[in-house]
Order: C-alpha cells, then sequence, then structure tokens
C-alpha cells in the first residue's frame, strides 16, 4: 500500500479526493467518525456527500477517550463528584480539546449536553498543547484518546475518571466507562470514534467485499488485536452492510449532539 497523506480541514481534502477517484478498489480513504459522520454538521458546505459519495468496505477499530484531569484542580476521583462539582460552580471550570469539532471536542459537548453542564471549551492546535493545559492546570480536564494519556496516568499526573465508550478497555481496565456511572443521562453514552476503511461510489461490490475480508484477517490475527488493544483501542469488525449501518448513524447522532451544543466550523 502506498499512502499519500492530503492533509488539511480536518480530513475533508483527503475525503473530496476519494470521492472523485476512480472506483476500481485502488484509492480508498482512512475515514473516521470525524470525517464521515460529525464534519457533515460542522461544516456547512462540504464538496461531498459523506453516505452517497462513498462505500463502507470495513472498520477497523474504535478509539476510546476517556476523561482526563488534573487532581489539583479539581480533586474528585469518580463521575460523580465531577458532575456535582461542575454543577455546584457553572461556567468556573474549563475543558480543553485538540481543536475545535475534533473528537476529543465533541465527546465533551456530547457529555455536557447530556447532562447540562456548564463548561468553557479551550481549543489549542493539537494534542500535546492541549494535554499541557491540563498537566499545568490551565485547565482543569480533558477527554482524550486513552493511548494519549497513559503515560502521565501511570506517572500519578492526571486522573481518569470515565472511558467514552460503552465498555472498558483493555489498556486501563480499572476505569470504568461514563455510562457506569448511573448518572442520570449516562445512559448508553458512547462517544467512540471509529477508524475505517472507505471506497468512491461505484466501486464494485465484489472489490467490497475482497477487501472487507483482507481487513477482517488482518484485524482478527492475534498479535494486530493485542497491538491495538494495548494502546487503548477496541477491535471493530463488520460486514459493508453493517458498516453502512454504522455511517449512517454516525452522521445522525453527531447532527444532534452538534446541534444541541451549537458547534460551527465555518
Amino acid at each position: 500500500m502506498i499512502i499519500d497523506y492530503k492533509v488539511g480541514a480536518a480530513g475533508n481534502i483527503a475525503s473530496e479526493y476519494v470521492s472523485r477517484a476512480k472506483p476500481d478498489g485502488y484509492t480508498l480513504v482512512f475515514g473516521t467518525a470525524a470525517t464521515h459522520g460529525s464534519n457533515a454538521a460542522l461544516y456547512k458546505k462540504l464538496p461531498f456527500d459523506v453516505e452517497t459519495d462513498f462505500v463502507p468496505v470495513a472498520p477497523i477499530l474504535d478509539v476510546s477517550n476517556v476523561l482526563t484531569m488534573n487532581p489539583e484542580v479539581m480533586n474528585v476521583k469518580t463521575m460523580k463528584e465531577f458532575v456535582e462539582l461542575v454543577r455546584a460552580n457553572p461556567g468556573k471550570y474549563n475543558y480543553a480539546s485538540t481543536g475545535n469539532g475534533t473528537g476529543t471536542h465533541m465527546a465533551f459537548a456530547e457529555m455536557n449536553s447530556r447532562l447540562g453542564l456548564a463548561m468553557t471549551h479551550v481549543p489549542y492546535k493539537g494534542g500535546p498543547e492541549a494535554m499541557t493545559s491540563v498537566l499545568k492546570g490551565e485547565t482543569c480536564c480533558i477527554m482524550n484518546q486513552v493511548q494519549t494519556v497513559l503515560q502521565q496516568y501511570k506517572a500519578s499526573k492526571v486522573r481518569l475518571l470515565g472511558i467514552t465508550t460503552a465498555k472498558r478497555v483493555a489498556a486501563v481496565q480499572e476505569v470504568p466507562t461514563i455510562a457506569e456511572s448511573g448518572i442520570p443521562g449516562t445512559q448508553g453514552f458512547d462517544s467512540s470514534i471509529w477508524f475505517a476503511v472507505l471506497a468512491p461510489k461505484g466501486t464494485d461490490p465484489a472489490i467490497v467485499t475482497k477487501l472487507n475480508g483482507a481487513t477482517r484477517t488482518v484485524l482478527q490475527t492475534p498479535e494486530a488485536k493485542a497491538k491495538l488493544e494495548s494502546q487503548g483501542n477496541a477491535v471493530r469488525i463488520e460486514t459493508p452492510e453493517q458498516f453502512r449501518v454504522t455511517v449512517r448513524a454516525n452522521r445522525a447522532k453527531w447532527a444532534e449532539v452538534v446541534k444541541a451544543a451549537n458547534i460551527s466550523i465555518d
């Protein structure tokens, strides 16, 4: 495989390129729940449709975020204590993200919307800056990827309160999910970000099936599964038909979150 990095516009540049590519199975896009989900609601105009211009091939993994906090800024040990403190001090606490409309922002926006929390969003230019702000106490917390916060967590520099996915992750099995908190509004909470492969519209179903099977074979090897899970991810295996349903549901879900939080990129 040849990786062609077409960065920019939160993945929209790469997605547009592939949407216009020849549908022969040789040009694919590495998409996410953002590029083929939340971006459709965040951007007023996209040069492609995340559903009709692509053929879902295969998901690869779910990336788990985790509510990560500086205990010196917020001395809480559980989700319940966190929610109680924020509700008692509306507007006092600032949370960091890796950028406006990113997965770290959207996960927090969904939680705040569900629980009615009044917090101030502080977007940074990327992961290192956002995480540094939490460690320095400039912001209280962040919904960051598990693999990104593991080092600081093991060094007891941050505290992990809740996983954003429906199930706990192997890398930090001791950390409960947000849904496990039992707080009204958290039932069914699942703000995972999937990574996946998609092809241009018009790609032969036989090619899609072949690519899906090859992806599935790799993901089911013990080596790949162990490697991904050790980083705080979860392998996701679906048929092209199942993945199409995932993409459609993902787009609808994030449209609701974006509307409720009044988020816009352009």
